[in-house]
């Protein structure tokens, strides 16, 4: 009697077999030569999903990589910059909102399992990407090690920094609101920041509110202080440039 032996595929559930295959063309697509994926797969399953094996850990492994990584890729690629000037640009490279944009530029929300919870809290939506890329990179550097996750980033990190370097104000605005202050003989910026929210991960969590030279206020919020206060020098920085370009309309009206 012919025993017949059923392929690997048939195995497994259909949904299961579909997840394999989009992870695997997601892995060509981004020329990443990785054999082991249950690291992978972990690092896309979101607690929210509700399993015991999800992100969490490889989200906490995958911030100590990339902070490595970004060091390594600075003294690698953007030598001449100062240590001021690297740490900076560090920060923007290893950012949530940096992760939650490099998330969404390689197709990774379309691979994320999770539950019906987090996948209609559209206001979640770039917490849940910043989480999963960052995850996505500890699995990486689980499965590959760190030169596998410098060849993957560095492309990206590349376009990012030149980015940044050509126009620093859209990425710092604390920075750049504290240069106009200075300027303008005003001293710094001051800042008042408060938590909010107990709920971690909630995108206004914090708020801050920042006064130059104890007249131009603006508030901003953000899921850390940090975030918070950038959120607000930012507006702030649109607040000045609008007032500057209204004066300047005004006095243009006025008759010589």
């Amino acid at each position: 009697q012919t025993k017949i032996v059923k392929p690997a595929s048939a195995v497994m559930s259909s949904p299961e077999v579909n997840k394999a295959d989009k992870l695997r063309e997601w892995l060509d697509q981004q020329a990443l030569d990785v054999i082991n994926t249950e690291p992978l797969q972990e690092a896309l399953t979101h607690t929210s999903a509700g399993l015991s094996s999800n992100h969490e850990e490889l989200e906490f492994l995958g911030d100590a990589v990339l902070r490595l990584a970004a060091t390594q890729y600075l003294r690698q690629h953007q030598g001449e910059l100062s240590v001021g000037q690297k740490s900076e640009l560090r920060a923007w490279l290893v950012s949530d909102r940096w992760l939650a944009i490099f998330g969404d530029q390689i197709g990774l929300l379309e691979l994320i399992e999770m539950g019906e919870k987090g996948r209609h809290d559209t206001t979640a939506t770039n917490t849940i990407l910043a989480e999963i890329t960052e995850a996505m990179i500890g699995a990486v550097f689980t499965s590959s090690g760190i030169d596998t996750v410098l060849t993957w980033l560095t492309p990206h990190w590349n376009s990012s920094s030149a980015e940044m370097l050509r126009h620093p104000e859209r990425f710092n605005s604390k920075s750049s609101l504290q240069e106009y202050s200075q300027g303008l003989g005003h001293g710094l910026p001051v800042y008042a920041t408060e938590q909010i929210s107990q709920h971690h991960g909630d995108p206004q969590r914090f708020r801050s509110i920042v006064s130059v030279a104890g007249e131009t206020s603006a508030e901003g919020f953000g899921k850390s202080r940090k975030d918070a206060e950038q959120q607000a020098a930012k507006e702030a920085l649109a607040l000045i440039r609008h007032q500057s370009s209204a004066a300047t309309s005004t006095s243009s009206d006025v008759p010589q």
